[in-house]
């Protein structure tokens, strides 16, 4: 269930992040103790791609950006220092103010991204009620492979199945 390789995201891509682990007392969200981060990029109706990053610097984040999201597309972001110098990267780039309460700006927004991880981590939660930072990663994978397959229906259970035999076919 591991991501689609280099399939390129492209059109209008939202780009996020959030944050993933226990509760815990203190700082929320960017900066929280004990708390993993997860880049988050998602074509406007269309697929998503998830990243866990050891933090959110620009060095960290935007070679993972260069390797997902296609040159010359758009992307909208939040304020967040580390977005800024995408324009540089050959991105036309976009950001909504959340420090002024600033969500949507005509067809500015992160919604569709911040939908995204809302559904994440209500799976952690319910489903599997925790995961240890050093499998984050395939819990991002997984839950990527099924928003991807949203809408292919019954199609899902095939292309795991499919995705299951790739490396024993190419083993054997």
């Amino acid at each position: 269930m591991g991501s689609d390789g280099k399939i390129k995201l492209s059109g209008t891509v939202e780009i996020d992040d959030t944050y993933v682990g226990g509760k815990a007392k203190g700082k929320r969200g960017r900066g929280a103790e004990k708390k993993t981060a997860v880049l988050g990029m998602i074509e406007r109706q269309g697929n998503v791609k998830g990243k866990v990053v050891k933090d959110m610097k620009k060095k960290t984040i935007t070679p993972i950006i260069r390797d997902t999201v296609t040159s010359g597309s758009k992307i909208n972001t939040d304020e967040f220092l580390s977005y800024r110098t995408l324009e540089k990267e050959g991105y036309f780039h976009d950001f909504v103010k959340h420090s002024i309460e600033e969500y949507v700006r005509g067809d500015c927004h992160v919604q569709s991204a911040e939908g995204y991880w809302s559904r994440l981590k209500r799976s952690i939660s319910g489903t599997h009620i925790w995961v240890s930072r050093k499998y984050l990663q395939n819990y991002v994978d997984e839950f990527a492979f099924r928003y991807n397959q949203r809408k292919n229906g019954n199609l899902m259970f095939f292309s795991l199945l499919d995705n299951l035999t790739k490396p024993y076919e190419s083993v054997h």
